[in-house]
């Protein structure tokens, strides 16, 4: 790497040989013009590349320190001298002007923090209390037939949530049926009451776990369906389509999707109530030497119909929270690419748990009405 620079005639030439690496140090052409003795003025700068060796972006990085001078001093730089491939390059590099970066912000203290995290909060709760009006008086539309929903939609739900999710059903709830008797047979044999497995089982699925495990299954499977749906539509713009033709996403996309999930999670925590209760038949046959005739009585003895109504009553509330949960998230959807899988795991977060919290409530309503 050699540099050495020459006046003569009011030209500087810059004489430029050996080897250049970008490992190296380059030479700073401001520091070589000073070391310049006193001499006549300068107009161009020109070069002398004869001797030039192997060269890689080092040899641009010194020449643009060189045109950068030029422009300074009102120079002329004669790009002629250099060989045609370094002085396409030199053009290339300058096409493109250096972007200039904003300055770093300083990191907020911990009241603006909060602040924003407050605001933040009020914002989304406002949407969403926003987005339940709206689907509100979409219903009541609906119910005085001023509001024309697409069927086509809501029949598409209906079956992607009956046959499409039964297997997944199936299998949850026959486990759970299984771990609940395994669970009282344990228990209740030490206390020489192994026959009431029969009722935990029942007491268990029918009121509770039934209608529990198949909200947070159908969270998962359909309230992240409905989230990636709406989220994909809202990044291609056919959400923003809808409304400049004058139609409402909510009674075309929200409606159809809540209505099915509304209609057929009860009939799945049906299916998963008779599911899990046959599990734990199997377990109590199996290792409590009970018949299933003393299975069936010692489950319709205690258990009423009021257990089982009220967990079906469970599972239409967890329809509704699912369904909301994933199109609500779905319509706020950003434009990056990874909003959709965002908006997906927001939505079923929050199903799961506003679906516990409302069992929750639900159960603590029950104690007090005495249900």
């Amino acid at each position: 790497m050699q540099v050495d620079l020459r006046r003569s005639d009011r030209v500087l030439t810059v004489d430029i040989g050996g080897d250049w690496d970008i490992g190296q140090a380059v030479p700073r052409f401001e520091h070589l013009v000073r070391a310049l003795p006193a001499g006549e003025s300068i107009q161009s700068i020109g070069f002398d590349t004869e001797d030039l060796g192997q060269w890689d972006s080092s040899v641009l990085a010194f020449l643009t320190q060189a045109l950068d001078h030029c422009d300074a001093h009102g120079l002329e730089f004669h790009s002629k001298t250099l060989p045609d491939e370094i002085a396409r390059l030199l053009v290339l590099a300058r096409a493109v002007p250096e972007q200039e970066l904003p300055p770093e912000e300083t990191p907020a203290t911990a009241v603006a923090r909060f602040g924003e995290q407050g605001l933040s909060a009020h914002a989304s709760a406002v949407a969403s209390i926003t987005f339940i009006g709206e689907v509100g008086i979409g219903f009541l539309g609906l119910f005085l037939r001023r509001v024309r929903m697409r069927w086509r939609e809501f029949w598409v739900v209906v079956q992607s949530n009956s046959s499409g999710a039964i297997g997944i059903v199936t299998l949850i709830s026959f486990l759970v049926g299984l771990i609940i008797a395994f669970l009282g047979a344990v228990v209740l044999r030490r206390f020489g009451a192994g026959y009431y497995t029969s009722y935990l089982v029942g007491y268990g699925m029918l009121r509770e776990m039934g209608a529990l495990m198949t909200g947070i299954i159908m969270a998962g499977r359909t309230g992240a369906a409905f989230a990636a749906e709406l989220g994909s539509m809202k990044i291609t713009e056919e959400i923003d389509a809808l409304r400049t033709l004058g139609l409402s996403p909510v009674e075309h996309l929200v409606l159809p999707r809540v209505l099915g999930l509304f209609l057929m999670m009860p009939l799945l925590v049906i299916y998963a109530d008779f599911i899990g209760i046959m599990g734990g038949m199997m377990v109590s046959v199996s290792l409590l030497d009970l018949s299933m005739t003393q299975f069936i009585t010692g489950l319709l003895t205690p258990v009423t119909l009021t257990d089982a109504l009220f967990g079906v009553l469970k599972g239409s509330v967890f329809g509704l929270i699912i369904g909301m949960s994933g199109c609500l998230r779905g319509l706020q959807t950003g434009q990056d690419a990874g909003a959709v899988g965002r908006a997906a795991t927001s939505a079923v977060v929050t199903a799961i748990t506003l679906i516990i919290f409302a069992n929750a409530v639900m159960d603590w309503l029950a104690v007090l009405l005495n249900v």
